[in-house]
């Protein structure tokens, strides 16, 4: 399912903060939104998710306007880990993943087999198979992060929209989300702060800087040094992973940025 934002608007007490945005995610491909903090990222995964409604501009799912769709009908086609996340629910993990599964159940039904094999597969692919039982509210932060996701999991969508879904993860944890993610091959919108973790993962990224689109196109095509100095002031090299061949960007970290280089 493809994901298409056209001439996005958002703003907050009379300004934008995100103006004129376009960008694609196709079908079944992992496309990246980067830029510094306050760039607008948030902002425009809130509105695919239906946080936000925007001032202008259309949120489109494959094809079809998403403001035509009801509430259930989005829910069954779009997930979304916020970066705003609860952390006092005195449920279990399993019932918490469960929460997926709301929108495919009548008012008040329960939990039938297939439900509880859904949300059982969810846990076991972020590696929480076994842990439904344990109150949610005493898992790690790195746990409740998994098991947010595997909430998005259990809701079966077309779209993932994730925003930050590798904070408070540890390195091992993240390594293993970004495959899991690869695996999955939904059509996913995903914010990243680490730009290494986006270039190994995004088929697409979508540079944004002061709520405005500034660079769209493979991550090769994007993450050049001059981007790098002048959305995020760094000086940085680009050159090939040497165990994947994807793009890796070594950041200096003694001197100031240039934007001389090209």
């Amino acid at each position: 399912m493809n994901v298409e934002i056209e001439d996005l608007h958002v703003g907050y007490a009379g300004r934008d903060v995100v103006a004129g945005v376009r960008l694609l995610a196709a079908s079944g491909e992992i496309a990246g939104l980067i830029g510094p903090n306050g760039s607008g990222k948030s902002t425009v995964l809130r509105t695919v998710y239906r946080h936000l409604r925007p001032a202008a501009g259309r949120v489109l799912l494959a094809g079809t306007d998403l403001r035509s769709l009801t509430a259930a009908q989005t829910a069954r086609q779009v997930a979304a880990l916020p970066q705003e996340r609860g952390s006092d629910f005195e449920l279990t993990v399993h019932e918490v993943v469960a929460m997926g599964r709301t929108p495919y159940k009548r008012a008040f039904a329960g939990e039938d087999r297939s439900d509880r094999e859904t949300v059982a597969a969810a846990l076991a692919a972020v590696g929480l198979a076994g842990q439904g039982a344990r109150r949610f509210a005493a898992l790690s932060g790195g746990e409740r992060q998994r098991a947010l996701l595997a909430r998005a999991f259990a809701q079966d969508p077309e779209v993932l929209v994730l925003d930050e879904p590798t904070n408070h993860l540890d390195v091992r944890h993240q390594v293993e989300l970004l495959t899991l993610l690869r695996a999955q091959r939904r059509t996913t919108l995903i914010s990243l702060h680490d730009l290494n973790a986006a270039a190994s993962l995004c088929d697409r990224l979508h540079v944004l800087h002061a709520g405005r689109l500034v660079a769209s196109g493979t991550p090769r095509e994007v993450l050049t040094p001059r981007l790098l100095a002048e959305v995020f002031g760094v000086r940085a090299a680009v050159t090939d992973h040497p165990l994947t061949g994807d793009v890796l960007i070594a950041f200096d970290h003694r001197e100031a940025p240039s934007t001389a280089e090209g």
